[in-house]
Order: structure tokens, then C-alpha cells, then sequence
């Protein structure tokens, strides 16, 4: 929790906020004058979100440019943005505030189907779920990890889920990864290691053999570190559970999420949610991402992501 977000015990003193403000730039650098494609953008927050979200910018460069918002099939907002001229440069700067107050990442209401182990759904559910349930082929590798799997001995849904979940974490090392892409879940078991969407990937399909609804998203995670208060894109599994709807596993902590993660978008598959996509003539192009925290009363602390 931010050092900010503390609530004093006196009732003379004030009540500090728990607000955080997050700055992302985004900066593509072309060599010459090109022609983009339509840009789809997802980098607004889920109305779905348990964090709160206080406010929200996004503001793009060069000028001259068409702005239309719309939603994609599975209720993601998306930005499509296009340009009439030739650019050398596009920029996209988010500028978002969130109330980062404490959640319990317990607190969920769970149907007696959601409680029990296996987790069933009903006929109309199921439907409704179909795609965020169907796995890939199994290699070696994940058939092994499932074995194993189904030996964990927890009682109920969420305390199996939470043990399959640290199990990950423990399992595969984080890393950074620079080349875009996941790797598939027998890749990221081989070399028991990844990034955070190929641990995030594997989850999905290890929950997808297990009969249940998995989804791949991307967000921000905000939390505090020995560097300060960070921000970073970051990618996360939910799972949907009969009474309490999706929920989600961070497999980089072990994790329940929390109110550091705030959901951008959720889909299928993770190519689906990738920030920005769109296409632009032959050329070479630079890209350079960062992100920027503040605090009502601290200093500014800086981070920067090339992920």
C-alpha cells in the first residue's frame, strides 16, 4: 500500500487520500514520413475495475488526427485512431488517478457450485463460457504439471485455486522478456521460466483442461517496492466462478489481485489485448515507453518500461 494511504487515528487529523496518479507515454519514432493504419488502442481502465478510477486522460500527437471510442466483442473499450497526412512520430500519453483504498481480495460471494470442488457450471452458463474454456493440446510437459496439479489436497474452489496459483509462481521464474509474444505453456514449463503473460498463459490452460473459464488480461499493477511506489504494464488470469463472476490470479505474486491491478482489457487469447496495434508503412521505428507515479504529497517517482 502507498505510504500515503493511511488513515489517522486521531479525529483532529486530517484523513489522507489513498489517491495515486499514473502518467504512461507511449513514443514511436519512424525515419522517415510514413502512413498508419487505423491504431487500435486499449488503455482504458475495465468499468468493471474494483479499483476506482477518480479520472482518465488520453491525449495523442501529432495533431490531426480522428478519435472514435467503441467496444470490442468481449465489452473492452477501445480507441481507434486515424490520420489523414504522413507522421514521423505518435505518441499516446494516459494520464489516469486511482483510489488505491485497501480490498479484500477474499470478499467474494460464491454459489454453492462456486464453493464445492469441482466448480460446475449450468448449461446456460457453459455457453455463454465456451470460449474462454476451450485449451489447447496438452504437450508433455503441461500433462505432467496437471498430474500434479490434481494431487494438490485442498478442500474448497478458492483454496485450491489460491495453492494451483502459488504453484505457478514457485514454479516458473519471473524475467523479462523484450521480444513480443507468449510462449505456449509447454515452453514456459520446459524452460520454468517467463514473463509475466507466459506464466499468466499457463495458468489459462492449465484452468481450461481443469473444465474451467479462464481469461488472459492485461493491465497496470501499481504497488510499492524498494525503489518506491512503481507502475507497470503487466498481465494477469481471471477465472470465473458461479456467484462471484471473474476473478482474478496474478502468477507472478501468487496472488490474489487486488487494488494495485487495474484490468485495461480481458479476452480470449493475449493477442487480443495487446496495447497497441495497427499497421504503418515499410520503415524503421523506434519505440520508448515510460511511466511516471505521483503521489498527492511525495516526490515523483520514475520508472521505465521497455517490457
Amino acid at each position: 500500500m502507498p505510504s500515503s494511504c493511511t488513515t489517522c487515528l486521531h479525529e483532529s487529523d486530517p484523513v489522507m487520500t489513498c489517491h495515486v496518479t499514473l502518467v504512461h507515454r507511449t513514443s514511436y519514432r519512424y525515419d522517415r514520413p510514413v502512413f498508419l493504419g487505423p491504431q487500435t488502442i486499449r488503455l482504458r481502465p475495465d468499468a468493471a475495475c474494483r479499483t476506482p478510477i477518480v479520472s482518465y486522460e488520453m491525449d495523442i500527437l501529432p495533431s490531426g488526427h480522428r478519435r472514435t471510442w467503441r467496444q470490442d466483442d468481449f465489452g473492452n473499450h477501445e480507441a481507434r485512431v486515424t490520420f489523414e497526412d504522413r507522421v514521423t512520430r505518435f505518441d499516446i500519453a494516459i494520464r489516469l488517478t486511482a483510489d488505491l483504498s485497501p480490498i479484500n481480495p477474499f470478499d467474494l460471494s460464491l454459489c454453492e457450485t462456486g464453493r464445492r470442488w469441482p466448480v460446475t457450471y449450468t448449461p446456460a452458463q457453459a455457453r455463454g463460457l465456451a470460449a474462454f474454456m476451450a485449451p489447447l493440446p496438452a504437450g508433455p510437459h503441461l500433462r505432467a504439471f496437471l498430474a500434479e496439479v490434481a494431487r494438490l489436497e485442498h478442500g474448497g474452489t478458492l483454496d485450491r485455486l489460491v495453492a494451483i496459483n502459488r504453484l505457478v509462481a514457485a514454479r516458473i521464474a519471473y524475467r523479462t522478456r523484450m521480444e513480443a509474444g507468449v510462449w505456449s505453456a509447454e515452453e514456459t514449463l520446459g524452460q520454468r521460466t517467463g514473463s509475466c503473460r507466459d506464466s499468466a498463459w499457463l495458468l489459462i490452460q492449465v484452468l481450461r483442461h481443469m473444465g474451467m473459464a479462464a481469461r488472459f488480461v492485461s493491465g497496470y499493477l501499481i504497488q510499492d517496492g524498494a525503489d518506491g511506489t512503481t507502475g507497470d504494464l503487466h498481465a494477469w488470469v481471471e477465472t470465473w466462478l458461479p456467484g462471484a463472476g471473474w476473478v482474478g490470479f496474478d502468477t507472478t505474486s501468487g496472488l490474489l489481485t487486488s487494488q494495485g491491478h487495474i484490468a485495461l482489457a480481458a479476452a480470449v487469447r493475449p493477442d487480443q489485448v495487446a496495447p497497441v496495434t495497427g499497421m504503418l508503412d515499410n520503415c524503421t521505428a523506434t519505440l520508448d515507453v515510460s511511466m511516471t507515479i505521483h503521489h498527492p504529497v511525495d516526490a515523483d517517482v520514475k520508472k521505465d518500461s521497455r517490457t
